[in-house]
């Protein structure tokens, strides 16, 4: 049972300065999305914004430039997802490039090690050699590990997007653009956008000094990176502001023209993928899982070597082990939903009302998967949740997931105020975060929890909306719209792909596989093909009853014969 939703539908946006030319339902769109003239429309990399503007760029680069003047050991600490992953194969291949001689990464097995830059992570690079550690899309929270590595006589670059706490770590330099004070305009940046920005930093800053011609190395051409720019920002779920949408843009223009890199397009091939005609959202639901599932189920290590490989085959073979372990993850995460759907369904006594924050344990998840069940439990009940799984000796980990409106990360801190002996360590941002407690405390801390977001949290952002451009006009049901509205944007989290609705008569319908539908949809004196995702239930589905519909406008390939086919998000009766 999914918490009812509400259809809203977006107000008009002013589109008087955006292009006459464009089509007038991609008007109605982007004015509503706030683009407001052509500049908002441009993804060409001219208008990026600067490197300059982003603090301590100065000293990121000026370390940078001592490790490879001085032949120094280098070493990438990631973060165990998407965005960690293409951060540390997009900075040792930048380095690289540059003529780096010794550069290696190091991601922590998160069963093992936890997340972030941990003092026994240190001592890990420590015994490998490194001079100059490198965190990426990690380290802002990483107090007792810089100070490891400090006192262990490393240097330490922290590049991060995540928000800081009260205190941050003792870096030789932090590169973020949600540190206190930094102007850079886009707070979105993902972990991999930030080290993108430092390398670009550190490539002119090495053209100026002479280092390329002194070295006998040609420039490199870091836009051919994009790709990974791309994958890691629409895995992550960050905003796609128009810097990010540019980037994203940029990097899948050179998928779709066959200059991504060898492991992207052998994990596009195992997903079934055809690059030439890659969206955003097959980065976000085809590439990503696969490429996460390493550092849910194994090692990320597995994922970096599949992006740092340069041998179709050997990027082939490894593709299809990630492909295995996402099947697994798949697997895994469904008996997960079901036995926290029936937690919840054995807290809701007497017809109880659902409480504004969920939180669940089991003593048998998984660690790697707690993340996806409590996004897929938040997206049924739209409310913030936080699963929880063992982690050793007393301990459990939690995975939070939030709901616009509700910021997860600013939640546990003041829990962790209000309550200081209850949180051993916490971290993230507005839409999702990562905790650990004592098992002992789960109970105190699902009462804490509960409390803090019913007596914070306006009820009425638990209510699910639903935001549609509204009704489409008959001559405006085309394939021909379905393909530029593909073709339009990266569309993304704060960047949402368009929803219209409509009322539909059900002419026919019928079950494909285990709970999709496939519907004849009747409207304007016009029939429209339709499918309906774990649809199987829906009340709304009844042949020859009138319903609205909220849906996407799609390409159906189906046998290379291309047609128009609506996408249904969202069903109700009408009267």
């Amino acid at each position: 049972m999914t918490t009812p939703s509400r259809i809203l539908r977006r107000e008009p946006g002013d589109d008087s300065a955006l292009p006459a030319d464009l089509h007038p339902v991609l008007r109605r769109v982007f004015a509503a999305r706030g683009a407001r003239d052509a500049s908002a429309l441009d993804h060409s990399l001219t208008h990026l914004l600067r490197t300059d503007t982003l603090l301590d760029m100065e000293r990121a680069v000026a370390l940078l430039d001592t490790a490879l003047r001085l032949n120094q050991k280098i070493i990438f600490v990631g973060d165990f997802d998407a965005d960690g992953a293409t951060s540390c194969a997009l900075g040792v291949r930048a380095l690289k490039a540059c003529g780096a001689q010794q550069v290696e990464f190091l991601v922590p097995n998160r069963f093992e090690y936890g997340y972030g830059l941990t003092p026994p992570i240190v001592e890990l690079a420590r015994a490998r050699g490194a001079e100059l550690l490198v965190t990426v899309d990690n380290g802002i929270s990483s107090l007792e590990g810089v100070a490891a590595a400090k006192a262990a006589g490393m240097q330490v670059l922290v590049t991060d997007h995540h928000l800081p706490g009260a205190r941050l770590p003792a870096a030789d330099a932090i590169v973020n653009p949600n540190s206190p004070g930094d102007p850079f305009p886009s707070k979105a940046l993902a972990g991999v956008g930030v080290i993108f920005y430092v390398m670009l930093a550190l490539r002119a800053h090495l053209r100026d000094t002479g280092w390329f011609q002194s070295k006998g190395i040609s420039e490199p051409n870091f836009a051919d990176l994009l790709d990974l720019v791309a994958l890691g920002t629409v895995a992550d779920v960050v905003p796609l502001d128009l810097n990010n949408r540019r980037l994203v843009a940029q990097g899948l223009a050179r998928i779709r023209g066959g200059r991504c890199q060898p492991g992207i397009g052998a994990l596009l091939k195992v997903a079934g993928r055809d690059p030439k005609r890659i969206h955003s959202s097959d980065l976000g639901f085809a590439v990503g899982p696969r490429l996460n599932a390493a550092g849910r189920l194994a090692d990320m290590s597995l994922g970096i070597e599949c992006l740092l490989a340069d041998d179709p085959r050997r990027c082939l073979a490894i593709a299809t082990e990630l492909d295995r372990l996402n099947r697994e993850r798949r697997a895994l995460e469904s008996e997960m939903k079901t036995q926290a759907l029936d937690l919840l369904a054995a807290r809701q006594w007497d017809d109880q009302a659902l409480a504004a924050g969920l939180c669940l344990f089991d003593p048998s998840w998984h660690q790697g998967i707690i993340g996806v069940v409590a996004g897929r439990i938040k997206d049924l009940h739209h409310r913030p949740v936080i699963a929880f799984a063992p982690a050793g000796a007393d301990d459990i980990k939690g995975s939070a997931r939030s709901v616009p409106g509700v910021h997860i990360r600013d939640l546990l801190d003041a829990i962790a105020t209000e309550h200081p002996d209850l949180l051993s360590r916490f971290g993230g941002h507005a839409m999702a975060a990562g905790l650990s407690i004592r098992a002992t405390n789960f109970e105190r801390f699902r009462q804490v929890f509960e409390h803090a977001v019913a007596t914070r949290v306006d009820p009425a952002l638990l209510a699910p909306l639903l935001h549609t451009d509204g009704e489409l006009a008959a001559e405006h049901m085309t394939l021909d719209l379905a393909r530029r509205l593909l073709d339009a944007a990266p569309w993304g989290q704060a960047f949402p792909e368009p929803l219209f609705d409509g009322e539909f008569v059900i002419r026919e319908l019928r079950l494909v596989g285990a709970a999709h539908l496939r519907l004849q949809l009747v409207a304007h004196g016009a029939t429209f093909a339709a499918i309906a995702f774990n649809a199987i239930d829906a009340e709304w589905a009844v042949r020859g009853a009138r319903a609205r519909i909220v849906y996407r406008l799609a390409v159906n390939d189906y046998q290379a014969v291309a047609s128009l086919q609506l996408v249904v998000e969202h069903g109700e009766s009408v009267a």
